[in-house]
C-alpha cells in the first residue's frame, strides 16, 4: 500500500469528468464526442439493445436524426466506442510502462494505477466494455478483442519478469486484476475515491504478486 499512496493522491487531485475518457479535450468535447458519452452511459444503465437513436439524442440536445449525421447506426457508435476504449487502454498502459523506467516491480504499480484511475472515472465505459462486446458485429468485434490482447500482454510481459518461467499463470494473474479493478461500477460510492483506490490498488498489488 506504501507504493501506491503518492500514485492515488495524484489521481485523487487530477480526477477527470466521468466517462470522459473517448474525449480528445475533456473540457470541450466535440459533438460525437459527447454523443459517445451519453451513449456509454445510456448503455451501462440499460444495456445497448435496449437504447435507441432517440434516446441518445436526446440525451445531448439533439433530434435522434441528428445523430446519423456524425454515426451512420447505433452499432456504429458502439463499436467506434469499445474500439477507442481498447486503444486508450493499450496506449496509456504502454506509455505508464515505459514512465515507470525498467523495475518490473515500478511497471506493475504504474500499471495498477493506471487500470484503477481508468475504471474509477470512467465507470459507464467499463461496464459497456464487458458487457456489450457480444453486441457488436464480427469484424469489430474481432478488432476490439485484438487491442484487448494486446493489453493484456502488456501486463502478461510485466508479469513475466516478475514470475519468470511461468507465462500461462501470468495471463491469468492478468485477467483476475482486470476482474477485481473492473468491478468498481458495482460498488461505487460506499468509500471515497481516495479510499476506493487505494483499496484496489492494494488488493490488485497482492492478486499480481502473490
Amino acid at each position: 500500500m506504501v507504493h501506491f499512496s503518492a500514485t492515488m493522491r495524484r489521481m485523487s487531485s487530477t480526477r477527470s469528468e466521468r466517462d470522459a475518457a473517448l474525449h480528445a479535450d475533456a473540457a470541450r468535447p466535440s459533438r460525437r464526442e459527447q454523443i459517445l458519452r451519453a451513449a456509454a452511459q445510456l448503455f451501462a444503465e440499460r444495456g445497448s439493445r435496449a437504447v435507441g437513436v432517440d434516446d441518445i439524442g436526446a440525451a445531448v440536445g439533439v433530434t435522434g436524426p441528428a445523430i446519423y449525421r456524425h454515426f451512420a447506426s447505433k452499432d456504429a457508435i458502439l463499436a467506434e466506442m469499445l474500439v477507442r476504449i481498447s486503444e486508450r487502454l493499450l496506449d496509456g498502459g504502454t506509455a505508464r510502462v515505459a514512465e515507470a523506467g525498467d523495475d518490473p516491480a515500478a511497471q506493475l504499480r504504474a500499471l495498477i494505477a493506471f487500470q484503477v484511475e481508468f475504471a474509477l472515472d470512467n465507470p459507464a465505459l467499463i461496464t459497456v466494455q464487458d458487457r456489450d462486446l457480444g453486441s457488436l458485429p464480427g469484424t469489430d468485434a474481432a478488432q476490439v478483442r485484438r487491442l484487448q490482447r494486446r493489453y493484456v500482454e502488456v501486463w502478461v510481459t510485466v508479469l513475466a519478469r516478475l514470475h519468470p518461467g511461468d507465462t500461462a499463470t501470468c495471463r491469468t494473474r492478468a485477467h483476475a486484476v482486470f476482474g477485481l479493478i473492473n468491478s468498481t461500477p458495482h460498488s461505487a460510492g460506499r468509500l471515497s475515491r481516495p479510499a476506493t483506490a487505494s483499496l484496489l490498488a492494494g488488493m490488485a498489488w497482492a492478486a499480481a504478486t502473490s
